[in-house]
């Protein structure tokens, strides 16, 4: 985290014995290891609710985007069975049509001519 190698944790720790003393080093440590612990989880924490709020978004992202196709296809649908409703209505207005029966078309008779 903080790119910290050996030797400067061996400076550290020779500085702070100078500067505590032996008696006043083990409380210090301690207290020292507490707050590195404490910053750790506050930060673990802020990371973990980071993340679950990225999913979140990521989640509603998802829901409109499938949301947006949904009303695309069913536009087209609709589209689509107007336009078959409008030929069925076509077909039965051809088929209720008093008098006017189509004639058959005799294939070999087109090809006499």
């Amino acid at each position: 985290m903080f790119d910290v190698g050996f030797s400067e944790l061996l400076l550290i720790a020779i500085v702070a014995l100078i500067v505590l003393g032996p008696e006043r080093l083990p409380k210090a440590a301690r207290f020292a290891g507490l707050w590195v612990r404490r910053a750790r989880a506050q930060w673990h924490s802020v990371k973990s609710e980071l993340e679950t709020e990225l999913a979140d978004e990521d989640m509603r992202r998802s829901i409109l985007r499938v949301r947006d196709e949904l009303r695309e296809v069913q536009v087209a649908m609709r589209t689509e069975s107007d336009r078959l409703q409008a030929q069925l209505r076509d077909a039965e207005a051809d088929m209720t049509r008093p008098g006017e029966l189509s004639t058959p078309t005799d294939p070999a008779a087109d090809d006499r001519r």
